[in-house]
């Protein structure tokens, strides 16, 4: 059992694998971990995914892969291991949020929610998590959402895919736990990302943020403490568990 804080918080040589992680929330998650001792890899769409992984040193590094297509993901983990070896940890971030309301949505919209927001976690997690039973080791955290517990107005997709995603987190917590693997969600407020302020400027973000009891909403580098937690020799008995991470 870890005892030493330092111990329980040094990634020196392990791998962490972040989907969506060249901004915002993923960026942060990935800025950390590389400054507790991971090598990094980032999935991500982005043009500069190579350049800004590389950016975070310790010999990270970016893909560029469709997290929807299943031949692709598990393309992506294959070139991953081959050139690192191993893959310790899995951050599901990637997602997006489509803002309407029910009786407008459209399924063109649901479905490619479904298809970032959770079948790509799963898809990730699944071709990750062969890897790790096989090496009997591994933490895998997916980003939820406070919306998955409290309906908000025009989130529908959203919000039934993120609590998806928390239910999915359970049954590999519950299957993979034997081998090693613990799975865990979180669940954060609206975070000050690019997006997160463009959905909640103005008079909504007021109202919304004065029912959170603290006043304020999050910042990205709390998200991404708390995946260092779930990641960390300290929570190796955190195992199915959805953080909250809301200011109350």
């Amino acid at each position: 059992m870890t005892t030493s804080l330092a111990k329980a918080y040094d990634l020196t040589g392990q791998v962490a694998l972040i989907t969506g992680g060249a901004q915002g929330i993923g960026l942060a998650i990935a800025t950390l971990l590389v400054e507790q001792g991971a090598r990094v890899v980032i999935v991500d769409q982005n043009p500069n995914v190579a350049e800004i992984a590389a950016g975070l040193g310790n010999d990270s590094f970016g893909l560029s892969v469709d997290v929807r297509d299943d031949a692709a993901v598990g393309a992506g983990v294959a070139e991953i291991l081959g050139r690192t070896g191993r893959i310790d940890i899995l951050v599901n971030n990637v997602g997006i949020a489509p803002i309407m309301l029910a009786t407008d949505f459209t399924m063109a919209a649901w479905d490619a929610t479904f298809s970032i927001n959770i079948r790509a976690a799963f898809l990730f997690s699944q071709a990750v998590g062969k890897h790790m039973i096989e090496r009997r080791y591994g933490r895998i955290v997916s980003l939820a959402s406070q919306a998955a517990l409290v309906a908000l107005e025009g989130h529908i997709a959203y919000t039934a895919s993120k609590a998806g995603v928390i239910a999915m987190s359970k049954v590999l917590a519950l299957e993979w736990g034997p081998h090693g693997i613990t799975s865990n969600t979180i669940s954060p407020t609206v975070i000050n990302t690019a997006m997160g302020r463009e959905v909640w400027a103005g008079a909504k973000g007021d109202a919304f943020r004065a029912k959170i009891p603290v006043g304020r909403f999050g910042e990205v580098e709390e998200i991404a403490h708390a995946v260092l937690y779930l990641v960390s020799g300290a929570a190796g008995l955190i195992n199915g568990e959805n953080l909250v991470v809301d200011g109350g």
